[in-house]
């Protein structure tokens, strides 16, 4: 897995935020969790033949 973080910021309607973060919390997850899960499933969706490190391959343990 990952060793190290890096910060993506992103603008997103205030009303969108409100309910992400709402469902989230019903979810007992963090908003960082689930944008985590989007970019990594969409990385993988998206790859187009490329090689992805193990730790990026579709089975692989997550967080």
């Amino acid at each position: 897995m990952e060793n190290r973080t890096a910060r993506l910021t992103l603008l997103i309607d205030p009303r969108k935020k409100k309910l992400f973060e709402e469902i989230c919390a019903a979810n007992d997850l963090t908003p960082s969790q689930v944008v985590r899960r989007l970019v990594r499933q969409y990385i993988i969706e998206h790859a187009d033949g490329r090689d992805l490190p193990e730790w990026l391959k579709p089975g692989a343990a997550k967080e």
